[in-house]
């Protein structure tokens, strides 16, 4: 398909911008900052792309999503047709549309993006994903497989293994996800603050699999509630993709403190515990001023939440330069737009409390560059004599997780590395038959799309073990 867009100025015209709540308001508020494109934005946006034979946008993608034939559907206003192809290749397409780094995968190979502006890919996949749910009638319905008679459980309703899951369903596997906490969607429920990703968003994905089959036990701890073993008993096969959800300490003074959280207690009691209520039962403090250690997109997270709950002076500390910053280039710009301060080129040596053993202050040591890492970052180095102290009666700690061990601490016979990740072949497989893994216990913290894109390579080697497998694994 030749596109119709005239060249402007020697360029394939202007990307789309996506409208954006007023940043004065929005810093107040949890509702979604990113409002989403008009038909006719997502039309001329469409109209961009240069349908180029080699894709390199589809090599891109995790998940393997034909990236120009739904563009294609856009900008011939066929929007059913590619609700019906977005959907075929991606199990959330409404979600990643939101949080996906298209700019580091699918943007990032587009041809355009060398010529002046990629196409927005994320911005036109949210599009169509949220025209499917608002168009429900114009789609084909759900069409139940032919029952395999094969039984998988899956370890948490994450990313990974939400993707499994609807995977799994549709070649006609009875999938059972067993999820640790009381709601569905792991890291997207309880690790994405509203305003980047409506819970309303994460229910309906989920609610689409059930459509498929697809049965979600809450409340079940595996490796507490229910061991590996008796899973392995009773079902054919088991995905696990319980995440990285142990969070990296800091070792430094202090971290014992009232009032330090881990980005992950932090953002959980706002966002699966309704913590900003000011009757819930789960509290949060609300303070003048927050620091929050760390630089990716969980730091962004938590430092923008916590300007959400009332703090005056929400500042994010980070001990390389802007440029090495691993967040989003979009999450820094809204961060900044609302009102986050960023002390770079800082390491903090201690956390400072007061007699009642409340967070009060940090002590900070000023850094500077000195030669790249082993992840090819200029390594921070102090700078000597250079320390200050800043003010804080909430410190978030956001540097990172590691691997969650509820379930790996009870099954000594599964391969683990050295950091306790899961060990598996480039299909999924672990040590142990019929045992497969994705997703964060695998790899550490990662994207949303890198947990799919496993779940998705998984299902596919699920399947195969399946049909060669006359029964469940012998223990």
């Amino acid at each position: 398909m030749k596109n119709n867009l005239q060249r402007e100025n020697g360029r394939w015209g202007q990307r789309v911008l996506m409208p954006e709540q007023d940043h004065h308001l929005r810093c107040r508020n949890f509702d979604e900052v990113n409002l989403g494109l008009s038909e006719e934005a997502a039309i001329a946006e469409a109209r961009r792309c240069l349908q180029c034979k080699s894709a390199p946008c589809i090599a891109g993608c995790p998940v393997a999503v034909d990236i120009p034939a739904f563009i294609a559907a856009v900008a011939g206003t066929r929007m059913a047709e590619a609700a019906r192809i977005l959907l075929a290749d991606n199990t959330l397409p409404a979600i990643c549309g939101r949080v996906c780094p298209q700019e580091e995968q699918c943007e990032g190979l587009c041809v355009l993006d060398r010529k002046g502006q990629a196409i927005a890919v994320g911005y036109l996949e949210r599009f169509v994903a949220d025209w499917a749910l608002r168009h429900p009638e114009q789609l084909a319905p759900t069409v139940i497989p032919k029952a395999s008679g094969k039984k998988v459980a899956v370890v948490g309703s994450g990313p990974a293994g939400l993707t499994v899951a609807g995977e799994l369903a549709r070649m006609g596997h009875e999938v059972i996800i067993y999820e640790a906490l009381h709601d569905t969607g792991g890291v997207l429920r309880y690790g994405i603050p509203e305003f980047r990703l409506p819970k309303e968003i994460v229910d309906i994905e989920v609610a689409r699999l059930a459509q498929l089959g697809v049965c979600i036990e809450c409340n079940v701890v595996v490796g507490k509630t229910i061991t590996l073993p008796k899973m392995r008993n009773e079902h054919d096969a088991v995905f696990i993709a319980n995440g990285a959800g142990l969070p990296t300490m800091l070792n430094i003074p202090g971290e014992n403190l009232k009032g330090v959280f881990s980005a992950n207690e932090y953002l959980t009691r706002v966002n699966l515990m309704g913590a900003w209520r000011q009757d819930h039962a789960t509290p949060i403090p609300r303070s003048r001023q927050v620091v929050v250690i760390g630089g990716g997109n969980t730091a962004m997270d938590a430092v923008r939440t916590a300007r959400r709950l009332g703090a005056a002076r929400a500042v994010i500390l980070y001990r390389r330069s802007e440029a090495e910053m691993p967040a989003r280039i979009e999450e820094i710009k809204h961060a900044k737009e609302e009102g986050v301060e960023f002390v770079m080129l800082t390491a903090p040596l201690e956390i400072l409390g007061d007699n009642q053993g409340w967070v009060n202050g940090l002590r900070c040591q000023a850094m500077r560059l000195g030669e790249p890492d082993t992840s090819g970052r200029r390594r921070p180095v102090p700078v000597e004599g250079k320390v200050f102290e800043l003010e804080a009666q909430v410190v978030v700690n956001a540097v990172g997780t590691g691997a969650n061990p509820l379930l790996t601490a009870t099954a000594p016979e599964l391969g683990l590395n050295r950091w306790g990740n899961i060990e598996v072949d480039t299909t999924g497989q672990t040590n142990l038959a019929g045992v497969f893994a994705g997703g964060d216990i695998v790899r550490g913290g990662a994207t949303v799309i890198l947990a799919m894109g496993d779940g998705k390579r998984a299902a596919g080697a699920i399947d195969t073990y399946l049909q060669r497998c006359k029964g469940r694994p012998l223990m």
